[in-house]
């Protein structure tokens, strides 16, 4: 029996980002099963029968979104609650996330899918965040959502509530995470290896991460940045900056993903190039949290150097909202202005790393990032009928600088449609809501935490 077919029809422009980066204007697409089958002109496909046709003559169409890192467990029930000037934030965060229990995670995750698929994002890395993934499984089933987990480890205690172990054990679990997760619900969820990151992680624990990462033919991703602290207590132990160091251990490598990236020196983007190792930066977070655009955010020499970037969100709490064109609007924006320079990350670059380098960085490029024949159906359907999106003359500038996720209209995965009309259809999003505010609210009190509001309630 054949698989059920779904064409998409007479769209305005398809984004193909195909190799040579074609954008058709009356474009049509043929989906069989999971997979895209036909890409082309609405003409040369007009006689090809379907299940079912979407008429998309006002849809600009492109990839589905990828979200490199966005801590997904935690955040929507407590989000905005810290001042701008908070100190120690993360160490709430954490206290705040060990804090949740199954049935809070699985609510909390469940909105945060929510939002991620009405904004386009249809694969996506929760870096290590989930406690409970047999709880939040049916979330990720009934929405339908493409996700890669693991388990997070360290085996150095500090100030942040993280989840410790001895070194043996942290490897041995890391190795049980992956037989069990990776490849379930067809495919859709992946399972890394997820240390924390070389603050909180000894050299042992970083190679063996490595290791079995390597041996299930799976991902690593580690938090990573170069701040003058770790970076001068890294020369003194080491005799290495800290990529460098990453580098000499054996930890880099085409299957690692390391996230943010800060303030790292040209010797360190030396490395990444050298090894092939992919990033992902979060533009939000750096903006929000005053990471210093100019000195510390290197996206555009690590681009120059062939260095594959992808964009991430954070979190609800640190970036604060989950819209990765928004993420791209800032990547091809802020370093314009940091560096006076407006030839530095252009739109069709910062669309690049929303999609094909962030399915790079997953070790997914040859089954998602683009739309062509034989990959995995991951679609989003944008309404041009929004005043944001005309007059539509460049559909590539007006995604980047003008539109949001606000006008997604229908996103497909794995050739299921799983939102239509602005709508999905796998949960009560009201009630949803009010359950997660009853969360926030229960969190927060029963962990004695507070801060005052930005503006006086009454």
């Amino acid at each position: 029996m054949s698989a059920r077919t779904l064409k998409i029809e007479d769209a305005a422009f398809v984004l193909t980002l195909d190799p040579q980066r074609t954008i058709i204007r009356g474009g049509s697409i043929l989906i069989e099963g999971q997979k895209i089958t036909q890409v082309g002109k609405t003409k040369d496909l007009a006689q090809i029968p379907a299940d079912r046709v979407i008429d998309a003559r006002n849809m600009v169409i492109t990839p589905g979104f990828v979200n490199g890192h966005m801590h997904i467990s935690y955040a929507h029930a407590v989000r905005g609650i810290f001042p701008d000037d908070v100190k120690d934030r993360l160490v709430t965060v954490f206290q705040l996330q060990s804090a949740m229990t199954e049935e809070e995670e699985y609510f909390t995750s469940l909105l945060a899918i929510v939002e991620l698929l009405k904004s386009g994002t249809t694969c996506f890395m929760d870096p290590g965040s989930t406690k409970y993934p047999d709880a939040c499984l049916q979330a990720y089933e009934d929405s339908g959502c493409r996700i890669i987990l693991g388990e997070c480890v360290t085996d150095i205690q500090e100030a942040r509530k993280l989840p410790l172990f001895p070194t043996a054990e942290a490897i041995s679990r890391t190795e049980q995470f992956i037989k069990k997760w990776d490849g379930r619900l067809d495919g859709r969820i992946r399972a890394w290896a997820m240390p924390f990151s070389a603050v909180n992680c000894t050299p042992e624990l970083l190679k063996a991460s490595k290791h079995v990462a390597d041996e299930y033919g799976v991902g690593i991703t580690l938090h990573h940045s170069s701040k003058p602290k770790f970076r001068q207590t890294c020369l003194q132990e080491h005799g290495k900056l800290p990529t460098e160091h990453l580098e000499e251990i054996g930890a880099l490598g085409p299957n690692m993903l390391l996230a943010h990236v800060l303030g790292l020196e040209e010797a360190e983007i030396d490395c990444l190039a050298r090894t092939q190792t992919s990033v992902v930066m979060c533009p939000s977070t750096s903006l929000k949290s005053g990471a210093g655009t100019r000195e510390n955010c290197r996206m555009p020499e690590m681009l120059e150097k062939g260095i594959n970037v992808a964009l991430g969100s954070d979190s609800a709490n640190s970036s604060n909202h989950l819209d990765i064109i928004r993420s791209m609007n800032l990547a091809a924006c802020m370093y314009k202005d940091a560096r006076q320079n407006t030839s530095l990350i252009s739109a069709g670059q910062a669309v690049e790393m929303g999609t094909l380098m962030g399915a790079r960085a997953f070790g997914l490029e040859h089954e998602l990032g683009s739309i062509e024949v034989g990959k995995k159906a991951d679609l989003v359907l944008f309404d041009s009928q929004r005043p944001e999106w005309q007059s539509l003359i460049d559909p590539l500038n007006n995604l980047v600088y003008s539109a949001d996720g606000r006008s997604v209209h229908t996103v497909i995965v794995d050739g299921r449609i799983v939102l239509e009309s602005y709508q999905q259809s796998f949960v009560d999003e009201g009630q949803l809501m009010e359950k997660v505010q009853e969360i926030g609210e229960s969190l927060l009190a029963r962990e004695g935490i507070s801060y005052p509001q930005s503006w006086p309630i009454v």
